[in-house]
């Protein structure tokens, strides 16, 4: 294993801490590393609250800041955060509006965050399970949390930053998550600092379809396919799931696991949308870059997000974080 670390044990902290320095003009870290928050709260707004294992960066840290969420807490490696760090960051944020949890479905992330949401006095939570590959009926949880939970992030904060109540941003969260589906695929796995060995094993020649962004098991594994066979794989199941007609307006995000270069994502943008478009499906946004990542895995998830004039709005409104900036 190389990777770019002092111990493992430190390794959170230290990238928290050069997180923090590179982006002080945003956001600020708590002194006991339990929590990234936005330096210029907004009073009366509705509060947004994330977060989840780390190994997914940018996501949550790099969307905290104006239009978006306003903490993040972060677990270690694909491991949950506590109850006590998300209550410790409501209590930092809330400035009036009421705190909303946005909470990948996961166990851990949901059995913490719902604790933490009892500990605090206006609160709701906001579940995401965008992941088509996971069958409800075959997995206890339901369906995943995956690239989705960004687009979700995206229109509640702008939501929130123009003043909607609490009820009404909840709404539009699951509105959005309802709207939304993805599916990944991994060429290779991941590798756990701590672990200091890949996840799972893969063949030269092969790739697992549906993976999980902790390195699960996808749908199957298989010889690897062509980018537009790929492609039309994943197109076909959102398609099928999100009952998607023709003349309808989406969003296409093309996101990367953290070790596939630009070049193999812009050609899967490419391939996804000619499938899209052969379907009837009209893409008005798009977004490609790695955003929900797994650590070192080479691989990429395709999301699909069906919009309505509302949801664009709140899309298309202006954002200011690490990762995400863009003005109306």
């Amino acid at each position: 294993m190389k990777k770019f670390m002092n111990t493992a044990e430190s390794m959170l902290h230290e990238s928290l801490a050069g997180f923090a320095r590179c982006h002080g003009d945003i956001v600020e870290l708590d002194p006991e590393f339990r929590f990234v928050r936005r330096r210029a709260l907004k009073p009366g707004k509705v509060a947004l609250i994330s977060g989840g294992g780390s190994g997914h960066e940018p996501l949550h840290a790099g969307f905290v800041g104006r239009g978006m969420l306003d903490a993040a807490c972060p677990g270690q490696v694909f491991t949950s955060p506590t109850p006590d760090q998300m209550v410790a960051a409501a209590e930092a944020v809330d400035s009036g509006g009421g705190v909303i949890f946005i909470v990948k479905n996961y166990a851990g992330d949901v059995m913490n965050f719902s604790l933490a949401a009892e500990m605090c006095a206006r609160s709701a939570t906001v579940l995401t399970d965008d992941d088509v590959a996971v069958e409800k009926s075959t997995h206890s949880m339901g369906r995943r949390g995956v690239a989705g939970t960004m687009v979700v992030e995206k229109v509640m904060g702008a939501a929130a930053e123009r003043g909607d109540s609490l009820e009404k941003v909840k709404s539009l969260g699951e509105r959005a998550n309802l709207a939304t589906r993805s599916m990944g695929v991994a060429l290779t796995s991941c590798t756990v600092p701590a672990v200091g060995r890949p996840t799972f094993d893969i063949g030269d020649g092969e790739m697992e379809m549906g993976v999980g962004i902790h390195g699960e098991p996808g749908r199957r594994r298989v010889a690897l396919l062509a980018a537009d066979a790929i492609a039309a794989e994943i197109v076909q199941a959102i398609a099928t799931d999100l009952v998607l007609d023709k003349g309808e307006e989406v969003l296409l995000l093309v996101n990367g696991f953290g070790a596939t270069p630009s070049l193999e994502l812009y050609l899967m943008y490419d391939a996804a949308a000619r499938n899209l478009a052969a379907r009837g499906v009209k893409i008005t946004r798009s977004l490609v870059g790695n955003y929900v990542t797994s650590l070192d895995m080479a691989g990429c998830s395709i999301t699909v997000t069906r919009l309505d004039p509302d949801l664009a709005a709140l899309w298309d409104a202006p954002v200011h974080t690490a990762a995400l900036r863009w003005l109306a």
